[in-house]
């Protein structure tokens, strides 16, 4: 219910469970070991999320999964202990593993149609430039039943101002893909018919860059969000020296051509 595809320094992982594209306990499991993949592979350099079909990114969990019978004692279990190979697939699961997981290799994602629930934590939390497609809607609507936590999961105050933060999570209201990109929670939104080329454009433009340089930017980037300034730039500066003691003096020749 995920594919995973490769071509050249590019890796495609498109959420595929119609009709809405739902998550189950199984495919959190899947999008573990797929991003394992992702992360390890040297070949590829930047990857794309997206949706299968125009009618969803991703709607969010299955809330029609069966929920084995348990205990308060396995539930609570289950939540403090980390996923194994060999565990049932069930909730609280991999869900967690995938959202706690590290990741300095870019992903730029594609939202076409609904994005909620646990689509658009995914969709936030596992992509770093972000497309729309105009028929795309996206919210948070768990707190109508009362399950709170997505913006301490996401960190979503640091990605958008405080209030737009707040009308996100605190009504559990859509909003459209012109609002989303007010709020800077995409970068661009484009015709449905343009979003994947939109899309890969981004991730060719990404993957053309020396990947050395493109996981040292990801990683001072994403750590220096928890340091004071002066460790931040120590570390930046640490990180940058290491990469250009290995990396060519000169930009790539297409940038030399260009400049001429």
């Amino acid at each position: 219910m995920l594919r995973y595809e490769k071509s050249g320094h590019i890796a495609t992982i498109t959420i595929d469970n119609p009709p809405v594209n739902v998550f189950t306990p199984a495919m959190h499991k899947q999008m573990f070991e797929i991003l394992q993949e992702f992360n390890a592979d040297r070949d590829v350099y930047c990857g794309i999320l997206t949706g299968a079909g125009d009618r969803s990114f991703s709607a969010g969990d299955d809330i029609k999964s069966k929920r084995p019978d348990r205990t308060r004692e396995e539930v609570v279990e289950r939540h403090l202990t980390p996923s194994r190979s060999f565990d049932t697939e069930e909730y609280p699961g991999w869900e967690h593993e995938v959202m706690t997981m590290q990741r300095y290799k870019p992903i730029v994602g594609a939202a076409n149609g609904y994005c909620f629930g646990q689509g658009f934590i995914y969709f936030n939390l596992l992509t770093d430039i972000r497309y729309a497609a105009t028929t795309a809607v996206f919210g948070m609507p768990e707190i109508a039943y009362g399950m709170g936590g997505a913006g301490a999961a996401l960190s979503l105050g640091k990605m958008v101002p405080h209030v737009a933060a707040m009308e996100l999570l605190l009504l559990g209201e859509k909003i459209d893909a012109e609002k989303a990109q007010r709020l800077f929670l995409v970068n661009d939104v484009v015709a449905p018919d343009k979003l994947m080329e939109k899309t890969q454009a981004a991730a060719e433009r990404i993957a053309s860059h020396p990947p050395l340089g493109i996981r040292v930017e990801m990683e001072s980037y994403q750590r220096g969000f928890d340091m004071s300034r002066s460790d931040s730039m120590a570390m930046a500066g640490h990180m940058y020296r290491l990469a250009r003691s290995v990396q060519p003096t000169q930009p790539p020749l297409a940038d030399q051509d260009a400049a001429e």
